[in-house]
Formats: C-alpha cells, sequence, structure tokens
C-alpha cells in the first residue's frame, strides 16, 4: 500500500482531534473530489514499518481522539487487507480511541468485509457533485451517509452517527 501523508493533529475528518492516514488510490474518481492527487496507487509513499511506527506514535498521544483513514479510498482492492490490518491494530492497540474511516463505497457494498465492524464510524458514498451540500458534516454531498457502525450491526439497519 501507498499513502500521501500522515496528518497527526486533524480536526476535519471526524470527532476530536484525530491522526489521519491519507491512503493512495481511487477508481471512483468523482467529478470535483477534494483529494484528487490521491487518485493515483503508484503515487506517494510506501506505507512500511517506518510509517506504521510514525502513525501509531502520532495515535499514543493522550490528547488524540482517534484515527481516521481516508485518501484516495482506504477500500479500494489494493488497500483494503493493509487498511483492515491497521484497522485490527488500532482496536487492540487503542480499544478507547475511535476508528473513522471514509469511502465512496456503499455500506452495502463493504459490509462483510473482515473486521469491518471494528470501525466506528463509516462516511460511505461517492461524492456528487450535483449533490454537494456545505451544511452536512462530515460529508460533502447528500447521497454521502455518516454511519455509527456498531449501532448499523446491532440494529440490522443503517443507523446515522449523530
Amino acid at each position: 500500500m501507498r499513502y500521501h501523508n500522515i496528518t497527526k493533529e486533524d480536526m476535519l475528518n471526524g470527532d476530536g482531534i484525530r491522526v489521519v492516514l491519507w491512503v493512495s488510490g481511487c477508481s471512483h474518481r468523482c467529478k470535483n473530489c477534494q483529494n484528487p492527487i490521491t487518485w493515483d496507487k503508484n503515487d506517494g509513499l510506501l506505507f512500511d514499518k517506518k510509517a506504521e511506527d510514525e502513525l501509531f506514535e502520532a495515535l499514543n498521544k493522550p490528547f488524540i481522539d482517534g484515527i481516521t483513514f481516508s485518501g484516495g479510498d482506504p477500500l479500494m482492492p489494493d488497500n483494503r487487507d493493509e487498511v483492515m490490518r491497521l484497522v485490527k491494530k488500532c482496536r487492540c492497540e487503542f480499544p478507547d480511541k475511535t476508528i473513522w474511516l471514509y469511502t465512496g463505497y456503499s455500506f452495502d457494498e463493504i459490509k462483510n468485509i473482515d473486521g469491518i465492524e471494528l470501525i466506528d464510524v463509516i462516511a460511505d458514498g461517492e461524492f456528487v457533485e450535483e449533490l454537494k451540500d456545505n451544511n452536512i458534516k462530515w460529508v460533502g454531498s447528500s447521497n454521502q451517509k455518516v454511519i455509527d457502525v456498531k449501532e448499523t450491526f446491532k440494529k440490522g439497519e443503517i443507523v446515522l452517527h449523530s
């Protein structure tokens, strides 16, 4: 897997102060995407042991509320195994920190991925320029949903994060 950046103190991509891993690779290629530089799966830096250590060191700070996986698309086939390994490691090492993930896939398309239930919040769906709405918190267009994953699995229907 490749990545573009690790943001160590972010307040725009989920609740609280977060670490964000910006992965490379996205085939959705949404019109007027906010981050087209991350589309090419071969661009950016190799996510190696050094990058992983940097990520977990940033997460270990007591004022950090959690991690957000974004990009690109963390759940693109080339990213999926590595991102889910990191989700599992985050949940194990930092059980009290929240995990957010942004993806262009719908929740129905990803709900059976092994470990997906370990994520707290998933912002799903492609950005649609014609449905752009600056008044919606955490996403850019009205077709996208910000899903409370644990409640969704518990109730068997999509529950939005409040």
